[in-house]
């Protein structure tokens, strides 16, 4: 009997997991130090590591899961770049304040993708002089996802004498939010390089011991390496994204409304189950001030983890974290963290109690106190900040506008019936948190590497953005750079648009190497008349479709 054996890695803030699956079954997990210096050596090391425990004779899949690009971006080390963009009359980029430099040129694509004025070539020709051949170039165009022609054209004379990364905002999304469209292909060229190089490493892994690498994406799906090269802004915050698969493959929770909590040593991450489903990002991820239009699953990340630092002000009495304190004493540290509070306590067996013990005995000294009920405090006080805010994180869910008709008449109730908890420490930390605000609780087998699991088990996804304009008679797909006349274009309506975008959405799968069998979904959609001296002369039609990020499920004990 053939079995499909997968690697889930996954890169945290305080430890790097790996996860070995066999088909359903959870053959081994391992956790390395993550090396924030040298990433790729942490992930290297888990892969080396967990492949000892692998006896089998085919070869692997791994799954990566990695911060590479969200640090990038997090710490200001992209490569320079430079915006190219083709706004339009009545758009004031100037006024939005970007802070990056772009190069504005006439031309200009309408709203319904036709050319009202071509390119100024002598502009075009006058880029070689401002732009460097060693930076990154983004081009973008106000409305190049309905018509494309004007960002091609541009790459084709760019790529004559500029070596570097150019990439294209129609390749990266097909929405219609311009300011962002401009951020999410500047980050996309800024990266590029990192990303690059990062995956030449994994390229040459790639064919020995493992058959094919696949990178997880921010909304929970995956994505080969190749198209990782093309789009590596989709690979920001797939951390977050691989605990929620990890919830999605393990959990056993039988509500549809529940609150997902990813207790970690750095920090804790909250995410939101509605209707049984998870909510993502109504606009795309933001990631260090920057609004993009990169699908993500929506998440917030608080300063708050096993390893934190505990602090007492007079006046204010302990508080914990955003700092990370670093090993905890009970690990030989030199600060007493949360964890040190679980082991002296008896609930959490790792490292030295008696080290924990001692260190909490020695503070407590200074209050008058005994060194039981100073780690129990700390405890307590671990649970109010966390459940302030899940209280703050569910106040802004229900903050959020509402945009459709069905919304407003029917808004969903987003309120968690259960919680649902992951990470190493979540088993000393979520009962109280559960019993502190009245709710059920489960957590997941494999807690410690759940987010590994995850990785492992995410299936591949992959979106498309449809643009119809029956009077013009043209349809266009700016993610696969597809425009074409429009057959019969009277007839062509909105159940039409949904059938075409379905089979283009598989079409595009399949040639990106993706399983295109899975289910696909409407993200969104919308249908105007166009109206002229009174009379209705056609149609628009946009609808956003994709493959559900989808899981399988994984049993919850050791092969």
């Amino acid at each position: 009997m053939n079995h499909s054996y997968t690697i889930g890695i996954d890169v945290g803030g305080t430890n790097t997991d790996a996860a070995l699956l066999c088909d359903a079954e959870v053959v081994a997990l391992i956790k390395v130090p993550t090396d924030h210096q040298d990433l790729l050596s942490s992930t290297k090391e888990a892969l080396q590591t967990i492949l000892d425990h692998y006896k089998g004779a085919e070869p692997v899949k791994l799954h990566l899961s990695t911060t590479l690009s969200t640090n990038v971006i997090a710490e200001g080390r992209g490569a320079p770049t430079k915006v190219v963009a083709v706004p339009g009359p009545g758009v004031n980029l100037r006024s939005l304040s970007f802070p990056f430099s772009i190069i504005e040129l006439e031309g200009y694509i309408d709203h319904r993708g036709r050319e009202v004025s071509p390119l100024d070539m002598d502009q075009v020709l006058a880029l070689r002089d401002v732009c460097d051949d060693g930076e990154a170039l983004a081009v973008v165009g106000k409305f190049s996802q309905r018509n494309p022609i004007h960002e091609q054209q541009l790459a084709r004379e760019l790529a004559k004498w500029h070596s570097g990364v150019i990439s294209l905002g129609h390749r990266l999304s097909g929405r219609a939010n311009f300011p962002r469209r401009i951020v999410t292909t500047y980050l996309n060229a800024s990266i590029a390089k990192h990303q690059g190089d990062f995956l030449k490493v994994w390229e040459d892994v790639q064919g020995t011991d493992i058959s094919e690498i696949a990178i997880l994406k921010a909304d929970g799906g995956t994505m080969t390496l190749n198209d990782s090269r093309e789009r590596a802004i989709e690979s920001i915050l797939s951390g977050p994204a691989a605990s929620i698969m990890g919830v999605k493959a393990l959990s056993q929770c039988p509500e549809n409304n529940y609150l997902i909590v990813d207790i970690g040593g750095t920090t804790t991450d909250l995410a939101a189950v509605v209707d049984g489903e998870v909510l993502y990002e109504r606009d795309g991820a933001t990631i260090a001030g920057y609004k993009t239009l990169v699908p993500a699953v929506l998440t917030r990340s608080i300063g708050l983890g096993g390893d934190s630092k505990v602090t007492y002000e007079e006046g204010l009495g302990i508080t914990i974290g955003p700092q990370r304190a670093g090993m905890p004493v009970c690990l030989g540290g030199k600060h007493l963290t949360p964890t040190d509070a679980a082991v002296a306590l008896g609930l959490a067996s790792i490292g030295e109690r008696e080290a924990a013990i001692q260190g909490w005995n020695t503070w407590a000294e200074t209050f008058g106190i005994r060194g039981e009920d100073l780690a129990r405090q700390v405890l307590d006080t671990f649970t109010a900040q966390l459940a302030r805010a899940v209280d703050d994180f569910y106040r802004e869910l229900e903050n959020m506008p509402l945009y459709t008709v069905h919304e407003v008449l029917n808004p969903p109730e987003l309120r968690p019936r259960y919680i649902v908890g992951l990470g190493a420490p979540a088993g000393v930390y979520l009962p109280p948190l559960a019993a502190h605000l009245d709710l059920p609780c489960e957590v997941l087998p494999f807690s410690a590497g759940a987010n590994a699991i995850g990785a492992a088990a995410a299936r591949t996804t992959v979106g498309v953005t449809l643009q119809a304009d029956t009077e013009l008679g043209r349809v266009t797909i700016p993610e696969m750079g597809y425009q074409e006349e429009l057959h019969r274009p009277l007839f062509f309506d909105i159940g039409k648009a949904r059938e075409l975008a379905e089979a283009k959405t598989r079409e595009y799968a399949s040639s990106l190497g993706y399983d295109a069998t899975g289910e696909i979904y409407i993200v969104e959609e919308e249908s105007f008349q166009m109206v002229r001296g009174f009379r209705t002369v056609g149609q628009t039609h946009m609808v956003r479709t994709q493959l559900r990020p989808e899981v399988r499920k994984v049993r919850g004990d050791i092969k």
